[in-house]
């Protein structure tokens, strides 16, 4: 199959299919004489592993472990246990940043029950108090890293 073909297959931007080859996540496809990608079925079955396991929120660092101790089935699975339970650890932790920001956001939702001028809004004015607190701006960063940089 074509990468347009894997693409859809697998719901996967065909940059992104390039990129994990980049990356080595993903083998390298035979060519036609066209230079065309030509991809096969065990392709499409590592791409969708792969799919799935960043949709448990696992980092490519984990991925490529995990597709290491699929390539080497004889292998003992110990350090796969190991790289899940750690993953398991960071999603909890993940949860708990997540609950902290949620009672913060519902904290300063209170704070402004019925619509009226913005410079008499009271989330405005808290948002604006809380980014004077010295320790506020690393919290929300943080956060706002959780949830987006991995």
């Amino acid at each position: 199959m074509k990468i347009g073909e894997l693409a859809t297959a697998t719901e996967t931007a065909i940059e992104t299919i390039r990129f994990y080859e980049r990356e080595g996540l993903l083998p390298a496809p035979a060519r036609t004489q066209g230079n065309f990608r030509v991809y096969e079925t065990r392709h499409l079955e590592r791409l969708q592993f792969i799919r799935y396991c960043r949709g448990l929120d696992m980092s490519l660092d984990e991925v490529r472990v995990l597709l290491r101790f699929k390539d080497e089935p004889e292998d003992d699975c110990g350090d796969v246990n190991a790289l899940l339970d750690e993953h398991i650890g960071h999603v909890s932790r993940r949860i708990k940043e997540l609950k902290s920001l949620e009672r913060e956001l519902k904290d300063l939702r209170q704070r402004c029950g019925v619509a009226r001028s913005a410079d008499q809004c009271g989330i405005l004015s808290g948002l604006a108090e809380a980014a004077q607190e010295p320790t506020a701006a690393p919290k929300v960063r943080g956060h706002l890293k959780s949830i987006h940089g991995h």
